[in-house]
């Protein structure tokens, strides 16, 4: 299709997003973005972007804050990774961003596909960038039934996104292939009616628009149990981080116990776990079951609430804090709704 770059081209000068991160050279402001985007959409990504650089205006500034600060200013996006990989990645440039593409492959937390679409935004430089979206409209426009998911899908799509690419407007054409994917070349109910490459589109003249593209692996999701206590003693309340090697690693959460299955709050009393923190007090119920859905896990969540008297002391592995100074920290979403409604 050697009028592939010139249609798309065309099609994103009529449609295409006006968004923060565009029309810009700054390979720093364009690398937040990316990362965000990663694991969330631009809708969720774009307040959030806005309120990071805001923040964080820099490589200086990110590499000068801690940790904690960072995951709290990241904290609902999910994927917590990305943030403490920005934050590493950040300490490791001493205040400059690489302008080579293998130094941006190098960053913690860059692959490929970040790394091209960074170089070709910031750089101008003749990398294809290839994601969900690159997957299926090549997938459709060429009829390729190589899974995407397979070593061999993934070169054979990666290839042809070179291929296709404008040299000389990279930048334009990966956002504009991006775009496509994104609005007019959707997982369902494509467009397909005003698509301007619908008499080209293999996929469209042979039905397999819904088809295409084919994944052959399945996402496994286990169902996970969480019974958190929000502690009320006095003013204050408690709190710890979570452990490494774990959903929401280095976010604080309230005390909580993890079961097998769902459990009430007379079987919550009757665990080691409540005898050894909060002897024979009594749990009230304040909210759940609330249902939590991650990529991998489904999290089924019970909000009990339990009265401690002032001079008591704290639960080893747990920290006291005021409660009205709960917004400093950073806690996953899940338990960061719940403590809304207690203000």
């Amino acid at each position: 299709m050697k009028d592939f770059s010139k249609i798309l081209l065309n099609w994103y000068k009529l449609h295409k997003r006006v968004l923060p991160w565009r029309d810009i050279q700054d390979p720093y402001r364009i690398w937040i973005s990316e990362i965000i985007l990663q694991q969330t959409r631009v809708a969720q990504g774009y307040d959030y972007f806005l309120r990071f650089v805001k923040r964080f205006p820099d490589i200086d500034t990110l590499a000068a804050a801690s940790e904690d600060e960072v995951l709290k200013y990241w904290e609902g996006l999910g994927y917590y990774s990305r943030a403490r990989n920005l934050h590493a990645a950040a300490k490791s440039m001493k205040g400059v961003f690489p302008t080579t593409y293998e130094g941006v492959l190098g960053l913690k937390g860059v692959g490929e596909y970040t790394a091209a679409a960074i170089c070709s935004f910031a750089y101008r430089m003749p990398y294809a960038v290839v994601d969900g979206n690159v997957y299926r409209v090549l997938a459709r426009l060429f009829g390729i039934h190589t899974p995407t998911d397979s070593t061999e899908g993934k070169k054979e799509i990666a290839a042809l996104a070179q291929k296709l690419l404008d040299k000389k407007y990279p930048d334009d054409h990966n956002q504009a292939i991006m775009d496509f994917g994104a609005t007019q070349c959707m997982p369902q109910s494509p467009n397909c009616q005003i698509c301007p490459f619908v008499k080209k589109c293999k996929a469209h003249a042979a039905g397999e628009v819904e088809l295409l593209p084919i994944r052959t692996a399945k996402v496994q999701t286990a169902n996970r149990y969480f019974s958190y206590i929000y502690v009320k003693q006095g003013t204050d309340t408690w709190i710890r981080r979570r452990p490494a090697r774990d959903i929401w690693q280095g976010l604080y959460e309230l005390p909580m116990l993890e079961t097998p299955k769902a459990i009430t709050a007379d079987d919550l009393k009757k665990t080691d776990f409540w005898k050894n923190t909060f002897g024979r007090k009594s749990p009230l119920l304040v909210q759940g079951p609330v249902k939590h859905v991650l990529s991998h896990r489904v999290i089924y969540a019970w909000f009990y609430e339990v009265q401690i008297p002032p001079a008591s002391a704290v639960a080893p592995g747990y920290i006291k804090v005021e409660a009205s100074s709960l917004e400093k920290y950073a806690f996953a979403r899940l338990v960061q709704k719940f403590l809304t409604t207690q203000k």
